[in-house]
């Protein structure tokens, strides 16, 4: 259709002028009144682009659509930017694209059921009821109670209410990932009211406490906010909070710190790009007391590098940004980065700049700035080449995607790693190893308390073509690689969900129509690795759309068993046997008792064990043969020498392939296990001298006489002085 200015229409056409009016009056006071941008048509928006003045909430009155790259809007991949884009006229929103009338389970799909290489059966994280066409659900991030492994939440992108403007959503599990629920409230939309998408979700160890981030209109429109709950199953009990009041914000992650032994133990962080200021520069907010307030913000960079994901370290504290240099988008080059901060997010360094690479797709968006992995619909899929990156004991690793510009693969999957605390990293290793050309992309990569690490991606080598939106052309699955010693060695890659699905259409008028989702960021807890992602198995109405779905994998490498805790167990005469906790990451415990030697490690996990072996490979002790009983391992320790740091490592539980290193400290008389036996010790032995051993003072017990005294005084005495790192 020919395109004529709006003022050539007003000229020439009173019938159009008339038809001009009423569109637009439609478009002021559905935006003023936060209803759906919807009813803006692709041509409608096209016919007035240039010139077209909007009121859009978090910007000034009358928003100029001419102003979108100068603002940066066409950068922004967060779902109200993409209502900007279309209600200016530079994207058009989703559309039914079905081209099958199969049922709701597709006979195909049934027929591609295979053995399980990695993860368990896949579960759909959307329960309830779907109306179409606000039936998109994808972009995850998920989160798991390292208190309570049962309870498991998954944050994503959801449409159901989008005319309403609540673009987000979560589910919940209680029965640690067998079955999840979505969010709704009463009104049937999630609690998360005026949100548009951009998941982030964590955990408080500390205060037991929830949160949600995401891109807020509470929050000055478009800034930084969410809700937070303790009982995040209940939809009501979600209550609103802000991290950054602003107006441009864009791509936020977030990271808690929920090691006890961490100097920064109960710190949370968010990193986002705002574009009000460098044209996008990275920054991160940090609370200091437990999300309560978010004051503290820190500029990490001047100007525009993409926010790719926070994470920290589980074992030392340290913080990590990894970010991307887009080179101005499309299909050119990028170049990863990596920032740090070893105080608790008050300062950061750029420690890496890495070698430019092609970024991965097949073509490039509607939204030219984006590269998207399909051609449907004029580009579909948008995919910078965005991964994960997880660090464990000074050990950094991030995985990302590229294409190869040689034999024409669109996308593969690479692993980099650095043992400098991120200052260095490891020439790239291909994770996938199909020889198709076949795509792969949209890694993302969690790392468990022992060590671990699970590399998750989307991957089309069991295809041959992929249709947007019909369910009869199997398209991707998602596959999976394991490392069970932080990145020095991985298995071979193989499944990890259950079915290869159709290509998802995207339905929705309210969401681009390129959009599928920009990135998944998974979990790992000490028995298991969590992922989500975006599927199209789930046809409405004929076509396949974006259902998030989510599988775990075992921190084990077999046997179907996972470490949860190691403990240093000994017998204080009649009043019975304690144990001191052993944590599987971070700083090592401390035990203060004198057993001349001899003491017992246990280790337990989450069922029941019958085999294993262990091995002293850090220090002074020899380890006995192990026995077992019910979900326990115990191996006797002799000739353990004092002052010292032994590291146990245990491997081939019930048969299975992986291994666990953990440091057991050894400190006579250390009562108040501060790594240093001094004064403070001898007062507390003093303050509880003469009682009977119980849960509360067993530590005063050195010499594990069952009671509090003498000679356990003689013994800090003796030993004063003494220290560990």
């Amino acid at each position: 259709m020919k395109k004529k200015s709006s003022s050539q229409s007003a000229f020439f056409n009173l019938r159009v002028l008339i038809g001009l009016f009423i569109v637009l009056a439609g478009v002021f006071l559905a935006l003023a009144g936060l209803g759906t941008f919807s009813a803006i048509t692709a041509s409608s928006a096209q016919a007035q682009q240039k010139h077209k003045i909007i009121n859009v909430q978090g910007l000034p009155p009358g928003f100029d659509c001419s102003t979108i790259h100068e603002k940066g809007i066409d950068k922004m991949e967060n779902l109200r930017a993409g209502l900007i884009m279309i209600a200016c006229g530079e994207a058009q929103g989703g559309s039914t694209s079905a081209t099958s009338t199969l049922g709701p389970v597709p006979e195909f799909i049934q027929k591609l059921l295979a053995p399980l290489a990695f993860g368990a059966t896949d579960v759909n994280l959307i329960t309830g009821t779907e109306t179409s066409p606000h039936i998109t659900q994808s972009e995850t991030f998920t989160a798991a109670n390292p208190d309570d492994p049962n309870q498991v939440v998954v944050a994503y992108n959801d449409s159901r209410s989008a005319p309403s403007n609540n673009i987000s959503g979560a589910s919940v599990s209680t029965d640690g990932g067998t079955t999840f629920t979505r969010l709704t409230k009463t009104n049937g939309q999630s609690p998360f009211a005026n949100t548009f998408g951009d998941p982030v979700i964590l955990y408080n160890k500390p205060t037991g406490t929830w949160y949600t981030a995401w891109i807020d209109a509470g929050c000055g429109g478009g800034g930084l906010g969410g809700y937070k709950s303790t009982t995040p199953a209940d939809p009501n009990s979600w209550t609103h909070y802000c991290v950054h009041t602003g107006s441009a914000d864009d791509r936020e992650s977030g990271w808690a710190d929920n090691n006890p032994s961490s100097p920064f133990f109960g710190r949370m962080y968010v990193s986002w790009n705002d574009f009000n200021r460098g044209g996008g520069a990275l920054f991160v907010r940090f609370s200091t007391d437990n999300g309560a307030t978010w004051t503290n913000e820190r500029q990490v960079t001047t100007t525009f590098f993409r926010d790719v994901q926070i994470t920290g370290d589980l074992a030392t504290g340290d913080v990590y940004i990894a970010s991307m240099n887009e080179m101005g988008g499309g299909l050119t080059n990028r170049a990863n980065k990596m920032y740090r901060s070893t105080d608790g997010g008050n300062s950061w360094t750029n420690t890496y700049t890495g070698p430019t690479f092609p970024g991965p797709g097949r073509t490039v968006c509607p939204n030219t700035y984006f590269a998207c992995m399909y051609p449907d619909t004029g580009g579909y899929w948008r995919h910078m080449g965005w991964g994960e990156p997880a660090a464990f004991n000074h050990v950094v690793s991030y995985v990302y995607a590229s294409r190869n510009t040689g034999n024409g693969d669109p996308g593969n999957v690479f692993y980099i790693r650095s043992t400098d605390s991120g200052v260095t990293f490891s020439a790239p290793l291909q994770l996938n190893t199909d020889t198709t050309t076949r795509a792969q992309w949209q890694p993302n990569l969690s790392v468990s308390p022992t060590g671990t690490l699970l590399a998750v991606w989307y991957d089309e080598r069991e295809s041959t073509t992929c249709t947007k939106g019909n369910p009869a052309v199997p398209c991707y699955r998602m596959w999976a690689r394991k490392s069970n010693d932080n990145g020095v060695s991985w298995l071979p890659d193989d499944t990890f969900s259950d079915v290869v699905s159709p290509l998802p259409g995207q339905p929705d008028p309210n969401i681009i129509a390129e959009y599928a989702g920009d990135y998944d960021y998974g979990k790992a807890i000490a028995t298991k690795h969590l992922s989500a992602w975006v599927d199209g198995r789930m046809p409405i109405g004929g076509a396949s759309q974006q259902n998030a779905f989510t599988d775990a994998e075992p921190i084990s490498g077999g046997g179907g068993a996972n470490l949860v805790s190691a403990a240093s167990r000994l017998t204080h005469g009649t009043a019975g046997a304690f144990d001191i906790n052993m944590p599987l990451a971070g700083t090592s415990g401390v035990e203060d008792r004198n057993a001349a030697g001899s003491f017992l490690a246990v280790f337990t996990f989450d069922a029941p064990v019958t085999s294993g072996s262990a091995a002293v490979v850090v220090g002074t002790a020899t380890a006995g043969t192990p026995t077992f009983s019910g979900n326990e391992m115990r191996v006797p320790l002799t000739s353990v020498a004092d002052i010292q740091i032994v590291t146990i490592e245990i491997s081939n539980v019930n048969g299975g392939g992986g291994t666990a290193d953990v440091d057991f400290g050894f400190l006579i008389a250390d009562v108040n296990a501060n790594r240093t036996v001094d004064r403070p010790d001898q007062t507390q032995i003093n303050a509880d001298r003469g009682q009977i051993v119980n849960s509360s003072n067993f530590r005063d017990d050195i010499n594990l006489s069952g009671v509090v005294d003498i000679p356990d005084k003689y013994a800090v005495n003796a030993n004063r002085g003494h220290h560990i790192p």
